[in-house]
């Protein structure tokens, strides 16, 4: 589809290399049919922190609370799990299928070490929200100063 305004490949203001963009883009969606996302991209986390901790929230529907695993090292939150697959009845089959479905495992590291005591989880609603709380040893220290 190279000549799509009747002007051809270099017609006016037309940019060469969108039809290389437009080719990779249909790539990329039929291959994704047959790949399943990596690992390391689901779930998709926003981490946020106040300095006193930081906030992880992450969107997991179709999980029960149960099937998820958290756990923290030092630096270091891991977020472990399982999606079933839809059951389909037989004789039924898929006119599109775009939920993944499997394990994940996701390892966060964060700049400071957690206080492992500390941390807190809630799940609600398909969207679980993880608290990671500072370790009070690496919290910022006034320190007083003694004069002479």
């Amino acid at each position: 589809m190279l000549w799509t305004d009747g002007f051809g490949m270099f017609g006016r203001g037309l940019d060469p290399w969108s039809e290389f963009q437009r080719i990779e883009n249909e790539m990329n969606r039929v291959l994704s049919r047959f790949v399943s996302p990596s690992t390391g991209d689901f779930p998709a986390v926003n981490i946020w922190s106040d300095g006193e901790e930081t906030l992880v929230t992450t969107e997991i529907p179709g999980i029960d609370a149960g099937g998820i695993d958290i756990s923290v090292i030092g630096k270091t939150l891991m977020l472990k799990g399982s999606r079933e697959p839809d059951k389909v009845e037989e004789g039924n089959s898929y006119h599109r299928r775009e939920r993944w479905y499997g394990q994940f495992s996701k390892a966060i590291e964060l700049p400071f070490t957690i206080d492992a005591d500390k941390v807190g989880a809630d799940f609600s609603n398909g969207i679980l929200t993880i608290r990671l709380p500072r370790s009070e040893a690496e919290k910022p220290r006034k320190i007083a100063i003694k004069s002479a």
